[in-house]
């Protein structure tokens, strides 16, 4: 039985109202994907703390807060994962993908023209919603 991983996921939010991307890499679980950026939250870590760790290590952002948007569960057959989605908006610094990802900022509109993992389908609802 596979256990569920915690993963604390960030909805990074420019001035300008467009959304940071990241594209997994080919050898990853849903390799060449595009996702939203963040990482497996930590034991005793809160999942603002793991974001802004996790932000800091693969797109070298600086981010001051965050504020919670959802959670999500879901089961890919060899992986469960929880997602805690917080909204970043307080942030400084310019993305780059760190550990060698792409990293690209986009029009909340543009989301529908991207894969992104099954779990993340209901973010991007959630996203689309705010336009």
């Amino acid at each position: 039985m596979s256990k569920q991983i915690h993963v604390a996921v960030g909805i990074i939010e420019n001035s300008a109202q467009q959304i940071l991307l990241a594209r997994r890499h080919a050898h990853l679980h849903q390799g060449d994907k595009w996702e939203f950026p963040g990482g497996k939250v930590e034991v005793g870590e809160s999942t603002s703390q793991a974001l802004i760790r996790e932000l800091k290590e693969e797109v070298d952002l600086n981010v001051v807060m965050t504020t919670p948007m959802m959670e999500i569960h879901h089961d890919y057959g060899d992986k469960k994962v929880m997602l805690d989605i917080h909204w970043v908006r307080d942030f400084s610094g310019t993305a780059q993908g760190l550990e060698g990802q792409a990293v690209k900022w986009v029009t909340k509109q543009d989301l529908v023209n991207f894969e992104f993992p099954a779990a993340n389908k209901a973010i991007v609802d959630r996203i689309l919603a705010t336009i």
